[in-house]
């Protein structure tokens, strides 16, 4: 489905004339993967962060290390001002960030499967969720987790 999925976004995209970045962490650039998996991808795609430390997250991106030590990387918070880094530091119009614990392991307070994403377009204001995936396993998570960040980018699209 993520095919699908990918090939509907860069579409999409193309009808718009809209170029797309994505800040990812915890998914490691398998949703720029994945719209790059189609031919033709390069008209629509301008670039992919892959941003798993807090330091590739402040030096790529602008997140604000208070915002790290405030919130910790998967939250809401970093999700924003990931996505909005990535508008800044790229010709797209619109970026999707992704943020979270694939697992295995987690915490009382982040458990294994929350991930948070962002979406936002240029000029305009970051719109944050967080998904509870729940403990499905390290690859179903960053299954899910592309899978919702292309829905995000295709809504955000019609």
């Amino acid at each position: 489905m993520s095919e699908a999925l990918a090939t509907e976004v860069l579409a999409l995209a193309r009808a718009a004339g809209v170029m797309v970045a994505t800040a990812e962490s915890c998914t490691g650039g398998l949703v720029v993967g994945a719209l790059t998996a189609i031919a033709g991808s390069s008209d629509v795609v301008d670039r992919g962060f892959v941003t798993y430390s807090n330091a590739a997250k402040r030096e790529m991106l602008g997140v604000r290390a208070e915002t790290l030590a405030a919130h910790g990387a998967v939250s809401e918070e970093v999700a924003a001002e990931m996505v909005l880094g990535a508008l800044s530091h790229s010709g797209a119009g619109l970026a999707v960030s992704i943020t979270g614990i694939a697992g295995p392991g987690g915490s009382e307070f982040k458990p294994e499967g929350r991930v948070c994403f962002g979406i936002a377009r240029k000029g305009g204001n970051a719109h944050t969720e967080t998904i509870e995936f729940g403990p499905l396993g390290r690859a179903e998570v960053r299954a899910a987790s592309v899978q919702h960040a292309l829905i995000l980018l295709r809504d955000a699209l019609i």
